[in-house]
């Protein structure tokens, strides 16, 4: 039982006993005693006082005392005002720690039965994967961690976005300039290369434009009606028609995408359990647009186009389909929410999407409601902030996208440079230094991304990412390298790790990691809430950090009494246990060697 668990089951018998009164667990608030008091964690006491009619100090004297003489784990206490500062015995902080270290599903809640979908990543299939869908993939998937941690069914899943205006383009492109070019023939990643051609779009489209313009043409009439343009709106209504030859054309430039995403994700160490794709999907949602012009809800402009009139909820009018019955992106998106929920009965829908699509969300589920889906009150959207470089932002038909491939290669040689640079690998073979040059990379990339609120706007910088003294993925790699170094030399002196002793007397330093280690189960709950798995990294920091001051101030292989170097020993072996759990969720590894 954790400590506040504990003091809150304590102080209900001792109120009952003293004041003849039963109160239920909310009137007790317990909270870790500020460091500038003795004590280990302290009962607020002002709201039993209508119970105990005496003055804050004589009803904080009064529990202090009764719970010092009644339970053995009270060793000690101080009131001040209102405020009762409770020391735990060793005993019990042994007790504790024992059960912690005991523990092999240590952090993993009870199964909840419910089911949760995770939507995540959701690219076009125009370009590789870049920086901004790097923060969405790692958001969604230690987010979906998360909750498992949680005891929930989580399933994730991927809407590829292959349809469209923007793969036409790229396309029309390629049919143009590709002269057959494939990514077998270029060397290219498949993604790479049709990202190419997306560009190569925009330059002709440009080039057009301008010289429209420069004929006399207005540059909106220009944008609307360059040849470009028009060639890739009439590829797209073919391709709407099962046009066989731009059909096959779209399979072919989409497969080499598929291929291209496949090999950046298996690099993230990113998978789903399902990927649903537009092409499928897009034409879902009509029947519910039918369905709201029964109620009532929607309404038919004289273009024949429908809306829905969202001003007396404080939005605007929202478009459902166009005049000539084509869908916009929130039919299909009120037809896969239908889709879901009525296939997997979820418990809870959640969509990891940029914050420039807030209204989007909030438009989305009002709809739901009115048309009479109560489910829609558990679609929850998961917001993220833009992530900028140092150089500032990026452009993606300008070609300045900041790639996922060309980052996870940067933050590779970032990695050995920075332990080449610190002597680390000098007893490492070339297989060993590659295999910890991507582990230090990848924990320093999500690290540095995750360790960030989901809601604020990040700067990722690459470089200070890595650095090994800050709050970042390798200081916790390095962290519980060190932990198993000093495991293995204990090994190899023939010391074994035992059940911890109730006799061995703690420090005030062992106390405070073992006070750490017991918040974790209370950290995934909080994260699981929060749907925030930052939460998780920065009590991972925190862990480490408080580790690694213990670590310089007391000795451990040097320890001279024998029960008391088992007892450090099995406290390391505590802290590596519950880092990797922590840092599993956020789908980091930590090395056994550095």
């Amino acid at each position: 039982m954790s400590p506040d668990k504990f003091i809150i089951e304590k102080a209900q018998a001792a109120v009952s006993s003293l004041f003849g009164a039963a109160l239920p667990e909310t009137s007790f608030q317990v909270q870790v005693t500020r460091k500038e008091f003795e004590g280990d964690y302290t009962l607020v006491v002002f709201p039993l006082l209508k119970i105990s009619k005496l003055s804050p100090e004589a009803t904080g004297q009064a529990i202090g005392e009764w719970l010092k003489s009644n339970t053995d784990e009270i060793a000690g206490y101080n009131t001040v005002k209102g405020f009762l500062n409770l020391s735990f015995s060793n005993s019990y902080w042994n007790s504790l720690f024992s059960s912690i270290a005991d523990d092999e599903n240590f952090g993993q809640l009870p199964p909840t039965g419910k089911t949760i979908m995770v939507e995540f990543s959701s690219p076009n299939t125009n370009k590789p994967l870049h920086l901004g869908h790097i923060r969405n993939n790692l958001l969604g998937w230690s987010v979906s961690r998360l909750l498992e941690a949680n005891g929930h069914k989580v399933m994730k899943v991927n809407l590829v976005n292959d349809r469209g205006i923007h793969i036409c383009k790229s396309m029309l492109a390629w049919l143009k300039t590709g002269n057959g070019e494939t990514p077998e023939s270029s060397g290219k990643k498949g993604d790479h290369l049709v990202g190419d051609y997306y560009v190569a779009f925009n330059d002709i489209y440009k080039k057009e434009v301008d010289e429209l313009t420069a004929g006399g043409m207005s540059k909106e009439e220009a944008e609307k009606n360059a040849p470009s343009l028009k060639e890739a709106q009439e590829m797209l209504l073919k391709w709407e028609q099962g046009d066989p030859e731009v059909v096959a054309l779209w399979k072919k430039m989409n497969s080499w995408v598929y291929d291209g995403f496949a090999k950046t994700y298996a690099d993230l160490g990113i998978s789903f359990d399902r990927t649903y794709y537009e092409s499928q999907t897009y034409l879902l949602g009509k029947a519910l647009v039918q369905k709201g012009l029964e109620m009532g809800i929607f309404e038919t402009e004289a273009d024949g186009s429908v809306w829905c009139d969202l001003t007396a909820d404080g939005l605007d009018r929202k478009l459902l389909l166009r005049g000539d019955g084509t869908s916009v992106y929130i039919t299909q998106d009120l037809g896969t929410a239908e889709q879901r929920f009525t296939e997997y009965h979820l418990d809870e829908h959640i969509y990891v999407v940029g914050n420039e699509q807030n209204y989007h969300f909030q438009v989305l589920k009002l709809i739901l409601k009115k048309l009479g889906f109560d489910w829609s009150d558990n679609i929850y959207h998961l917001s993220y902030g833009m992530v900028e470089l140092p150089e500032g932002k990026m452009k993606s038909r300008e070609g300045t996208v900041v790639d996922a491939d060309d980052l996870l290669e940067k933050m590779y040689n970032t990695a050995r440079e920075t332990s080449m640079e610190l002597g680390k690998i000098d007893h490492m073979d070339e297989a060993e230094q590659d295999e910890l040059f991507r582990t230090l990379s990848l924990g320093a990339l999500k690290y540095f991304i995750i360790k960030v609120d989901p809601k604020k706007t990040m700067l990722f910088d690459p470089k200070e990412s890595i650095d090994f003294n800050g709050n970042t993925g390798p200081f916790i790699q390095y962290t519980h390298a060190r932990i198993k170094s000093i495991l293995r030399k204990a090994a190899e002196k023939g010391l074994e790790l035992c059940s911890v002793s109730s006799e061995v007397e703690l420090s005030p330093k062992e106390i405070r990691l073992i006070k750490l280690l017991d918040m974790y189960p209370d950290k995934v709950a909080e994260g699981g809430q929060a749907h925030s798995p930052a939460v998780i990294a920065n009590y991972a920091y925190d862990l480490a950090k408080e580790f690694n001051q213990y670590y310089h101030d007391t000795p451990i292989l040097r320890e001279e009494n024998q029960d008391l170097l088992r007892s450090r020993l099995a406290l390391l072996s505590c802290v590596a246990k519950v880092l990797v759990k922590a840092m599993d969720i956020l789908g980091i590894r930590l090395p056994e060697r550095m």
